[in-house]
């Protein structure tokens, strides 16, 4: 089954009915598992409206975690450090987000590609 990491632009549509909603919730019909990370996770709880918490709550239920630990943050802290040296400033987030895809071997759905310029990412435009 092939996997995909949602991005928070993905995930902040799903959960404000736009048209990402439809295709997050006809992924497992698509034979796609749907995975999110912990930063993803702060990051749509930080900007929640209040209505939207308990969609929220059900959204992640439905989401596997993907793990961020020493390997994730040895590459994302990598692609920094690299980046940097080009004269390209990398996000700390995008990076984590992008080394928990590269973690589980899952793609990344996302509204900002240009955010993961990482050759070992593979990006879907959402």
């Amino acid at each position: 089954m092939a996997r995909l990491l949602l991005d928070s632009t993905v995930l902040i549509d799903a959960l404000r009915g736009r048209p990402a909603a439809d295709r997050v919730a006809g992924l497992r019909r698509l034979g796609t598992q749907p995975w999110v990370c912990a930063i993803s996770v702060e990051e749509i709880w930080r900007g929640l409206h209040p209505d939207e918490e308990t969609h929220a709550v059900r959204l992640f239920r439905g989401l596997r975690l993907a793990p961020l630990g020493v390997p994730e943050g040895r590459l994302a802290g990598t692609w920094r450090r690299d980046f940097a040296a080009a004269g390209t400033t990398l996000h700390q987030a995008d990076c984590l987000i992008a080394a928990a895809a590269v973690g589980i071997s899952a793609s990344l759905a996302t509204a900002n590609g240009q955010d993961f310029p990482m050759s070992e990412v593979r990006v879907e435009a959402w």
